[in-house]
């Protein structure tokens, strides 16, 4: 999850979901329902996004400043 800007509250979750199973598709709706009933509704994602992977450093970090810039600019 990274924190988007937002106009109004200043900052918004989005999450980035990889699939354990490539051909499955990911129900944003069914990830929706599971958090609404899990997180408070101020941390709840706003958005959901599947990516094939989540970019890493070498150190296996998981780079949250490449996940916000595919956002705003699309992928590279």
């Amino acid at each position: 999850m990274v924190g988007l800007p937002d106009p109004e509250w200043g900052e918004v979750v989005a999450a980035f979901v990889v699939a354990a199973d490539a051909h499955a598709p990911v129900d944003a709706a069914a990830l929706d329902a599971l958090c609404r009933q899990r997180i408070a509704r101020h941390k709840r994602p706003r958005s959901y996004h599947v990516v094939a992977e989540l970019p890493r450093n070498a150190a296996g970090k998981i780079l949250k400043k490449t996940l916000r810039e595919e956002l705003a600019h699309g992928p590279r």
